[in-house]
């Protein structure tokens, strides 16, 4: 169990969804390259059967942001590993409040023929 022995809790989240849109790559004013993504997570059914998700924020850095945006795009099925980071900031006079994952790792959820619809050509660059 975390945290039973040390005294400190670990900041873990693992999280699979799919991409609701492609990953928005930039860089900081210093050259550092970082990717921002929403995640459509599904929850348990509702008793009512009703499905319902959460679209957490994905921020990658560095050579995983690079990663993103070389083979990640909208309807992506993946797995994230990372930690949970909250924020707020202050518009027009209204605190907004934040939750972001930053992710250390990314990994595809789909098998290789729903991702590329069974051609298995032209994708060879793909890690899978």
């Amino acid at each position: 169990m975390p945290g039973a022995k040390g005294g400190s809790i670990l900041n873990s989240v693992i999280l699979c969804g799919r991409l609701t849109k492609d990953p928005d790559v930039r860089q900081t004013n210093s050259g550092k390259v970082y990717a921002r993504m929403t995640l459509a997570v599904d929850r348990r059914k509702a008793k009512d059967g009703q499905q319902q998700a959460d679209f957490p924020t994905l921020i990658a850095w560095g050579k995983t942001a690079e990663f993103a945006e070389k083979y990640l795009f909208k309807g992506k099925k993946i797995l994230v590993e990372g930690n949970l980071q909250t924020g707020s900031y202050e518009k027009d006079g209204v605190k907004h409040y934040t939750t972001d994952v930053l992710v250390d790792n990314i990994e595809f959820a789909d098998s290789r023929r729903q991702d590329d619809g069974g051609d298995f050509g032209g994708n060879d660059d793909i890690p899978y």
